[in-house]
């Protein structure tokens, strides 16, 4: 699903902005081969498979990953199949996994990274280069995230997340006293049997989806550009977040989809360019310094407003 531009909003806040996904709407993106997504994580899961999956040790994430099959299967039966045998197909990779083993005649690289996963992980594994989406699941029962799957970060790394209560993994956003005086209430919603969706943005210098704080260094915006210089060099990056709940428990699997498309493409009308105009505008000191582009604000804004006139 594209990024939808109304939920750019103003004065910004850092808040829940949760609403409910319409019937028929999918929570999923198959993965085609060649997608940037897709060749990210492959990277991610083959060299650097500690920092993305992790878990609580003492947490079973049986029922959830089933349940996240399940639901893949019956949104995308052309590119994800749960077979009456107990096998998993990725049928657009052109892999499977029977008995935790991966069978499969697609991209050598994809098996490879299949096999090197902990039996335990394989599944997921396969999920999360079958779909463009990074998980989560999230325990209502004690408001924890004991269990991550995300090859894709935005500057945050899972390892510092798992485990930990809603309200602590939000501890470092800046401005976070909506988000977390409403964090028990929110983990109710999301783990209640709804499904609900939320969508972020922010702006970034470089199109990588992985954002880990190991792999990818903080953006540095060039003083010397002038606004559409800068603008021609920023890309806008968003989120698709969506919960979809699991059957008869308190939990909930969390999925991400980023996208980032150059920020001249992203803006694609003089309403766009005005909603973001006025959000930039409207962030304090802390959530420009929190997401990074404090030194580039003034001169997007000028762009910004060229293209809000061009109308």
């Amino acid at each position: 699903m594209a990024f939808d531009f109304a939920t750019v909003v103003a004065p910004f806040r850092m808040q829940p902005g949760l609403r409910r996904i319409a019937p028929g709407a999918h929570q999923l993106t198959p993965s085609r081969l060649g997608d940037r997504a897709l060749r990210e994580k492959l990277a991610v899961l083959s060299q650097h498979r500690e920092q993305a999956l992790v878990a609580d040790p003492a947490f079973d994430p049986t029922a959830a990953v089933r349940a996240l099959a399940a639901h893949a299967a019956a949104e995308h039966p052309g590119a994800f199949a749960a077979l009456d045998d107990g096998a998993f197909e990725a049928r657009q990779l052109g892999w499977s996994l029977r008995h935790a083993e991966a069978e499969g005649t697609g991209p050598a690289q994809i098996g490879a990274c299949l096999r090197a996963l902990p039996s335990t992980w394989r599944l997921i594994g396969l999920l999360s280069l079958a779909f463009a989406e990074d998980f989560a699941i999230i325990d209502g029962s004690e408001g924890r995230i004991p269990w991550l799957a995300v090859c894709l970060p935005s500057s945050w790394s899972p390892q510092d997340k798992v485990g930990r209560r809603f309200d602590e993994v939000h501890a470092a956003v800046a401005d976070n006293e909506v988000l977390i005086a409403a964090a028990s209430h929110l983990i109710r919603l999301v783990t209640g049997g709804e499904r609900w969706e939320r969508f972020v943005w922010t702006l970034v210098d470089t199109p990588v989806l992985d954002r880990h704080p190991q792999r990818c260094a903080p953006a540095r915006w060039d003083p010397a550009l002038a606004p559409d210089a800068l603008a021609a060099a920023a890309f806008f990056r968003t989120e698709r977040q969506t919960f979809i709940p699991v059957p008869d428990t308190k939990l909930a699997v969390f999925t991400i989809h980023v996208e980032v498309r150059p920020l001249a493409s992203a803006v694609t009308s003089a309403a766009d360019a005005a909603r973001l105009q006025a959000a930039l505008s409207t962030m304090t000191p802390a959530v420009l310094a929190y997401r990074g582009f404090a030194p580039a604000r003034d001169r997007l804004l000028a762009w910004l407003a060229g293209v809000a006139a061009s109308a």
